[in-house]
């Protein structure tokens, strides 16, 4: 039903539209260094954020986007909802839906809950993590990020360490990186990767902590214990932290470290690690305002051709 352009899968993108996104959060970064952050592009429009699972970094950076777009902005949280009465996800969009969003920024513990919402709404449905599924946002500001901060995505080698099986930070930006002409390798116990994952996305896979050495950027993966119940994954955390666990010792000079937050310390990643400077944790999550104010920009411009700065977007201080 969804009338607008929406971002659910970074599949929706092709390169050229990761380059026009890329390019706009550019733009929305040099206003991001001026006295007045704030500008009317999105004036007049309004952005509901529907988080249905727990977030720190992308509900707080979604809406500090949309209000720094000079949009009306609605939160909502998981708890306090009338799905919390029993109200089915469809309903609570049929319910809000006549309040005229423009935008549904969604992030739900269910696979496939943003194409529901897109289902039932007339607005541009963002996805902020669906479950075990996507979360594109992250892909693009992790693209964003090792652009602004290493160097251009073509040619690099991107290894993704740990539990991809859970991460849809893993789907999405395996999928982006290689999109863009990076080189991707995989490496996590075999318990913690997808069968299909090396033949549907070309990936390299190891289990091997060692084929992090080439290497030019490791991208480490958050162990979810939330998700993975008693399901024996590994045979203990200290087991997996002394088999895969990202240290000073398994790196070498000049890589850099990602890691899209939160952190478990002492688990997949040492804390000496993320306290080090030369990693992008913290430019990551700075990164996601202007890469999620360039999304909402994105999904709302008739065209999708052009930066802002053109005629009919306005820049200037709100």
């Amino acid at each position: 039903m969804s009338a607008r352009s929406s971002l659910i899968r970074i599949g929706d993108l092709d390169g050229d539209g990761i380059g026009r996104i890329l390019g706009t959060a550019e733009r929305f970064g040099e206003v991001m260094e001026r006295d007045i952050k704030k500008v009317p592009t999105l004036r007049g429009r309004t952005v509901i954020n529907l988080f249905l699972e727990p977030s720190t970094r992308t509900s707080t950076s979604f809406e500090l986007a949309a209000k720094r777009l000079s949009a009306d902005v609605v939160s909502i949280k998981g708890a306090g909802t009338s799905m919390d009465k029993g109200e089915t996800l469809k309903d609570t969009i049929r319910t809000l839906e006549a309040y005229d969003p423009d935008v549904f920024v969604v992030r739900h513990p269910q696979v496939g809950a943003c194409d529901v919402v897109a289902r039932h709404t007339s607005a541009a449905v963002v996805n902020a993590g669906d479950g075990t599924g996507e979360h594109p946002t992250q892909a693009l500001l992790d693209l964003y990020t090792v652009q602004r901060e290493i160097a251009p995505i073509e040619g690099l080698h991107v290894a993704f360490v740990g539990d991809v099986l859970h991460s849809r930070v893993a789907r999405s930006g395996i999928s982006a990186f290689r999109m863009m002409g990076a080189k991707v390798t995989v490496v996590a116990p075999p318990t913690l990767v997808p069968r299909y994952l090396g033949e549907a996305l070309g990936t390299e896979v190891s289990a091997d902590i060692r084929d992090i050495a080439d290497a030019d950027v490791v991208y480490v993966l958050r162990m979810q214990l939330e998700r993975m119940g008693t399901g024996g994954f590994v045979p203990s955390l200290e087991e997996y932290a002394r088999m895969y666990q990202v240290n000073h010792s398994r790196l070498r000079t000049g890589q850099r470290v990602m890691h899209a937050g939160p952190v478990n310390r002492g688990v997949e990643i040492s804390g000496k690690v993320v306290d080090d400077p030369s990693t992008l944790i913290e430019a990551q999550a700075g990164n996601g305002l202007v890469v999620r104010m360039a999304v909402l920009y994105d999904v709302l411009s008739e065209s999708q051709t052009a930066a802002p700065g053109v005629p009919g977007v306005s820049l200037e201080a709100a």
